[in-house]
């Protein structure tokens, strides 16, 4: 008889409900953080790092994209859901739900969060055996204070042995893709047109989009470890020296330094990195290391190198965005990832408007968005629902 497999949740359960603390950047967002992240997430709005084109533009000036709440986060997003040491454990990002409130980032504006752990609960899956769905929330504002945006945050943590025991990816993946030339082009072709269905930014009308309209189809990739890294890059807590830990005050155990128990060869040494950063750089050392490193990834159930989650849902807000041009916005968001943009595949945007609501809770006519991205065996990767303001 097999021993059974238990989660150790004995320093999760009494955090429940409560604030946590986590990083928080130095230094305001600067233009180049803005640029850096579009590249990052292959998304060319001239709006976001042409200079001349944004001054231009009804905002006079650069502005960043909706997704970049994340990327001036610390943890991807995922800090408030990763919360008690699960001893052998590791974490992969199980989905986001986002509200944006109109007040776009700019250039020298510096975003503060708060962040509590919701709640959790444990299922039996294939890929890990006792797995645990846990969420936390984020809420994001500026340096005046105003709201800019929440975020609750989906991970999924599980013990890697029995993820690599299992080995649920490793019997269903093939080998990496290649791509033949004509494959590339049409690639290539797709994202171009996709690139001038709205670089003016040009919002469409309330009145004049019709349920059942589709969107233009996007695509992104292949994927690779040069994608994966410049989109870890990007995420300005990844980089040497930009954040200091946090605290909530009045809180007797805010969960701060945040061990969480990663296995063996994926744990920080935050010791030694005062002298050595590379140490908790994330890529070299620590719990991201499966990102870009296929031994690493077979190690916590992966297979190969694959993508972030948090990378995964700005696409789905910058996607959204685009189409909603400059007079109009992403207010609200659920993308559940159902599973990992691995090296090798292309990723494929399709969408249709599946409701209208001229008088909404936002006080703004909406229209709900049905968006689903794809691999190209047509394996979904992520599943997303928005409500995006269009003006009337």
């Amino acid at each position: 008889m097999s021993k059974s497999v238990e989660l150790d949740l004995s320093d999760v359960d009494h955090r429940v409900g409560k604030p946590v603390g986590g990083g928080q950047l130095w230094d305001p967002c600067s233009s180049t953080d803005i640029r850096r992240w579009v590249m990052a997430m292959d998304y060319p709005n001239p709006l976001h790092w042409d200079q001349e084109f944004a001054r231009d533009s009804r905002f006079g000036g650069l502005i960043a994209p909706q997704s970049i709440a994340v990327g001036l986060d610390y943890g991807h997003g995922a800090a408030p859901a990763c919360v008690g040491h699960i001893p052998d454990s590791h974490l992969i990002f199980g989905g986001e739900e986002w509200w944006f409130y109109g007040c776009p980032v700019r250039v020298g504006d510096q975003l503060f969060q708060e962040r509590r752990f919701h709640d959790y609960k444990v299922t039996e899956t294939k890929f890990a055996g006792p797995t645990m769905f846990a969420r936390g929330d984020t809420t994001h504002t500026n340096q005046h204070g105003t709201l800019v945006a929440r975020e609750r945050s989906t991970a999924i943590r599980y013990l890697s042995a029995e993820a690599e025991k299992r080995g649920m990816y490793q019997s269903q993946l093939g080998a990496v893709k290649q791509w033949t030339e004509a494959e590339l082009v049409e690639l290539e072709q797709l994202r171009r047109d996709w690139l001038m269905s709205n670089r003016t930014g040009v919002s469409p009308r309330f009145d004049e989009v019709k349920v059942g309209d589709r969107l233009p189809r996007r695509v992104l990739g292949p994927h690779s470890i040069a994608s994966f890294t410049t989109e870890y890059r990007a995420f300005v807590f990844n980089i040497w020296g930009t954040f200091r830990w946090v605290s909530p005050p009045g809180v007797e155990d805010p969960w701060v330094y945040q061990d969480p128990g990663w296995t063996e060869g994926f744990a920080f040494d935050e010791e030694d990195a005062r002298i050595d950063p590379r140490k908790r750089d994330g890529l070299y050392v620590g719990p991201s290391r499966g990102h870009i490193d296929a031994a690493r990834a077979g190690q916590v159930g992966m297979a190969r190198a694959y993508g972030y989650g948090a990378t995964m849902g700005a696409w789905c807000t910058d996607y959204l965005a685009y189409w909603a041009g400059h007079d109009g916005m992403v207010r609200h968001s659920r993308s559940s990832f159902r599973g990992p943009a691995f090296e090798g595949d292309a990723t494929y945007f399709d969408a249709e408007v599946v409701g209208k609501e001229r008088e909404s809770v936002w006080g703004v006519p909406l229209v709900q968005v049905k968006l689903r991205l794809t691999n190209q065996n047509g394996d979904v990767v992520v599943d997303c629902t928005a409500e995006v303001e269009l003006p009337l």
